[in-house]
């Protein structure tokens, strides 16, 4: 009986031990809308650096969210990482982030790409301007995004569907900038101009272009950026055939958004996803992120990639992105009431 009493306090202290070694284990768990290819590389880097392992599961940004939503207190997730503010936005107000410390990482990027309760914080910029087709487009005719409601525009424009989390929050930007009325008005004009029913993505819009379907695309840099960096030769032709206008550089600037990232509400592992957004915005990994997916890097001191370079300066919108996320609903609607498919 004294034996078994032994055995039993000694296979208890292993068990103690055991526990007590998986709880100091560091760990982070991410749930990404940018394919493996693109992050994976960066977290791997971010694990030799801290010794902290990070478990990766990819996946469509809005599937992530209603997972995390459908998870509750047993999701294991601790850090969304998606694209485009509406869907940072979209995770807060269901309720499933909690406050990022952002005191030091102020001084690093620009507020306004930092949610002002610290529910989301930007990583990288994605600029959304025109690509065009220089030979059949004159750039004189075409300095706003408001120009493209003008008649000579008719049958010539592509762009994605306005399912399309890209393009409402490039019109909830122009609600909070011009206002409901001057909005909707262009919205009712600009849809007249579509060359084809919106379909695809912002490279199939591009294609369009080169293949003489439209003479006038909405896209962001990084798919043109990808397009002219790719080991398809043919690809890389595509790209060369589009040139980008930045609209509205006179004025409010060419419409801006953001990747970047949230904690989640019920993280098991909140020290380390702090850990996680602060070496996302080290300057290694912004040099690391603006030249492997094209994305303008938020640190102003970090350079961004030649074939981004390669497109031109450009003056960017300066508006409050929290907003932009705010008016995604009125934006929907109103791309409705405009017939934009």
């Amino acid at each position: 009986m004294k034996r078994f009493l032994k055995m039993v306090g000694l296979v208890g202290l292993v068990g103690c031990v055991s526990v007590a070694s998986l709880a100091s284990a560091q760990e982070v768990n991410v749930y990404s809308a940018r394919k493996e290819a693109l992050i994976k590389p960066l977290l791997d880097k971010f694990t030799e650096s801290t010794g902290i392992s990070v478990n990766l599961v990819t996946g469509n940004a809005d599937a992530l969210i209603t997972r995390l939503k459908s998870e509750g207190k047993y999701s294991p997730a601790d850090i969304l990482i998606t694209t485009d503010v509406g869907r940072l936005y979209r995770a807060k107000e269901q309720g499933l982030t909690q406050k990022i410390e952002t005191d030091a990482l102020k001084t690093l990027i620009p507020q306004n790409y930092i949610d002002p309760q610290g529910q989301w914080i930007g990583f990288t910029l994605r600029a959304r301007p025109l690509m065009v087709a220089p030979q059949r487009v004159d750039e004189t005719q075409l300095t706003r995004m408001e120009d493209l409601a003008d008649k000579q525009w008719h049958g010539r424009i592509c762009v994605r569907s306005s399912s399309n989390i890209y393009n409402q929050s490039m019109v909830a930007a122009m609600i909070e900038q011009q206002g409901e009325e001057k909005t909707q008005a262009w919205l009712n004009d600009f849809v007249k101009n579509f060359a084809r029913t919106p379909k695809g993505g912002d490279r199939d819009q591009i294609k369009a272009v080169v293949a003489g379907q439209c003479d006038v695309a909405i896209a962001n840099t990084y798919y043109l950026a990808g397009m002219a960096s790719s080991d398809d030769e043919a690809t890389r032709e595509t790209a060369s055939k589009v040139k980008v206008i930045w609209p509205n550089q006179q004025d409010r600037g060419t419409h801006v958004n953001i990747s970047g990232a949230v904690i989640s509400k019920y993280a098991p592992n909140v020290a380390s996803a702090q850990k996680l957004i602060s070496f996302m915005l080290q300057e290694d990994s912004q040099v690391w992120y603006a030249k492997t997916n094209h994305e303008y890097p938020l640190r102003k001191e970090v350079e961004q990639s030649e074939v981004l370079t390669s497109f031109g300066d450009f003056k960017a919108e300066n508006i409050d992105l929290s907003r932009v996320g705010e008016l995604n609903r009125q934006a929907v609607l109103m791309m409705d009431k405009a017939g934009w498919k």
